[in-house]
């Protein structure tokens, strides 16, 4: 059975607080970084103009914590190759030819939503690996559905959420280009904090802490089938790739 973990987040940051020591921008900004912008026609420069920003921390209209693409790819080159621990890498050798392309990202990733999220348990990076192989089989861009996208398999509306500070969200939100979505550190990022809002929705749901297996059942919609007896294949093949991650991790 897997771990059972609740959230532990306090969204109260003084000002100029870094949410993760990772960031490069305080709670409230943003990182934008160098890039040309090309200056429409006016009367002080009627044929427009070719100017430089530079790299630099942009303030959030929501005064939410927001991640931007280029954060994400900054913090991902900068912390990830340091970690250790799992995922395991294994699954390659076993089930599916590309799983351990993305563990530096499944690995960095969930360090830095447990760390901002703090649960009682720790998220383990094998099942946000045993995950990505029931989604995506580990496909960047599976012809699956059209209206869910890259390696955890983003819905469009989920996308919305995660960028939208008035919404479903109260903090932390994840705000890149459409065009990036299939990025793979892009797209782990958004899923794994999906997952633990999905998390705080499954608790609220059983009146009780939730699983993270019970998080994944929200993540995947399957209560239906749960509340019916029965075990989607989804969570049969969770299961079947977390035990075999889990085993293997023993003997790293």
């Amino acid at each position: 059975m897997l771990s059972t973990t609740i959230s532990q987040n306090s969204d109260i940051l003084a000002p100029g607080e870094k949410a993760h020591p990772w960031r490069i921008c305080p709670i409230g900004k943003h990182f934008v970084k160098e890039h040309i912008v090309h200056v429409h026609p006016s009367k002080t420069h009627p044929e427009g103009a070719v100017t430089t920003w530079h790299e630099h921390c942009a303030n959030n209209p929501s005064h939410k914590d927001e991640l931007s693409y280029h954060e994400i790819q900054y913090i991902s080159k900068t912390y990830f190759s340091v970690l250790t621990g799992s995922p395991t890498a294994v699954l390659s050798n076993k089930i599916f030819l590309e799983a351990d392309d993305y563990d530096l990202e499944i690995r960095g990733w969930v360090k830095y939503w447990n760390d901002i999220f703090r649960p009682n348990v720790l998220l383990d990076a094998n099942l946000i690996k045993a995950l990505i192989g029931t989604e995506s089989s580990f496909k960047k861009d599976p012809p699956k559905r059209r209206n869910a996208h890259g390696l955890m398999q983003i819905m469009n509306q989920t996308f919305l959420v995660l960028k939208t500070p008035k919404g479903e969200l109260t903090n932390y939100l994840i705000r890149i280009p459409r065009k990036e979505l299939l990025n793979s550190s892009a797209n782990i990022c958004m899923g794994v904090r999906w997952l633990f809002q999905k998390h705080k929705l499954a608790s609220i749901r059983l009146g009780r802490e939730a699983t993270w297996e019970e998080a994944i059942i929200e993540y995947k919609g399957y209560w239906k089938e749960i509340e019916a007896g029965r075990v989607p294949k989804g969570i049969e093949n969770l299961r079947k790739f977390y035990n075999i991650l889990s085993q293997d991790s023993k003997y790293e």
